[in-house]
């Protein structure tokens, strides 16, 4: 560990934590997780035994006390994201959150405020933003290689077969918008660059008030229209990709939201298409130098606390669309 490393400690064992920061932390220097705390604290000295974590607190209180740690990563329920973020930023330390950044919009407004009067920085993790592939896609757009943009789709499906998942739980702010939903509405947001009205949402029912599926139409001032799937359990087992299409040309990508393990880019017109492929390390690798870049150096990242208020505004849109409750309300 470098003496001017910047030192992360975990809000609880996560499955998450050990791809999202474990694994990448050793890849990037300036970054060494520390400590752990979890309210099982049998659990915690476990998880740190097998990730090499030298520190181990019996509270999340503690760990956000030990004077020691710089930083946090928030992987808790979402419905916990922003009560120990903002404790964490009053306590002086650094927060690189789960997505989404809160179980609401009202919520997020707080967290925005805590991170501007605490001058710390506050990160909603939407890794996949710092891969190069993200990055291709606005380029590809921007350039008006597909003429003037028409319409944009992004899909997010994945097979969650344990039905008891706290993805399910309304307590816990589950449900498939706020879990996988929330990248896709994400995506979209950032390759149009502008914020959407929600004209559209239907959602399927794993139980009252939590969504297992849910499709949702947008309209952007100018005109352009978009469209969000997602679901963690329906008949659309494994969807991952968007569509971008111009009054020219079409693009289409094949899993935008973890690249690393495998994507592909295609721009068509009727005379051509072109594949492309972007290398490149784990998005999470991307994300944990950029965090602490800002921290260090104070530059600005394009998830921090503003950016996910505003995704957290659409998510909630969707939710009065399709008359469910928005989360943690």
């Amino acid at each position: 560990m470098s003496a001017t490393a910047l030192r992360i400690g975990i809000l609880g064992a996560a499955r998450i934590a050990p791809m999202a920061l474990i694994r990448p932390a050793r890849r990037v220097p300036e970054v060494a997780v520390t400590a752990v705390a979890a309210r099982d604290a049998a659990r915690a000295r476990a998880f740190a035994a097998k990730h090499v974590i030298p520190r181990v607190h019996d509270s999340y209180g503690a760990l956000l006390a030990d004077p020691e740690i710089d930083a946090i990563y928030n992987p808790l329920p979402n419905s916990l994201h922003c009560e120990w973020s903002i404790r964490a930023l009053e306590a002086g330390k650094h927060v690189l959150c789960e997505k989404p950044l809160a179980s609401n919009a009202a919520e997020a407004e707080k967290m925005v405020l805590a991170a501007a009067a605490s001058g710390r920085v506050l990160v909603e993790a939407f890794h996949y933003r710092y891969h190069p592939l993200a990055a291709r896609m606005k380029e590809i757009i921007d350039r008006g290689d597909l003429g003037t943009v028409r319409h944009i789709e992004a899909h997010m499906c994945i097979p969650l077969l344990r039905p008891g998942d706290i993805r399910f739980r309304l307590d816990l702010a589950g449900g498939a918008t706020m879990d996988v939903g929330c990248y896709a509405i994400h995506l979209i947001r950032f390759l149009a660059g502008a914020e959407p009205e929600v004209t559209r949402a239907e959602a399927l029912l794993s139980s009252p008030g939590v969504d297992r599926r849910m499709e949702a139409e947008f309209r952007f001032a100018d005109g352009r229209t978009a469209r969000m799937t997602c679901s963690l359990l329906s008949s659309t087992l494994l969807r991952l990709g968007a569509l971008v299409r111009g009054d020219r040309d079409e693009m289409r990508v094949l899993n935008p939201f973890a690249p690393h393990f495998h994507h592909r880019l295609r721009v068509s017109t009727p005379e051509r298409t072109t594949v492309e492929r972007m290398r490149g390390e784990a998005t999470y690798t991307y994300q944990l130098r950029a965090f602490a870049r800002a921290v260090r150096e104070d530059v600005a990242l394009p998830t921090e606390a503003g950016d996910g208020l505003a995704n957290m505004q659409v998510i909630d849109a969707v939710y009065d669309r399709a008359g469910l409750p928005k989360r943690g309300m």
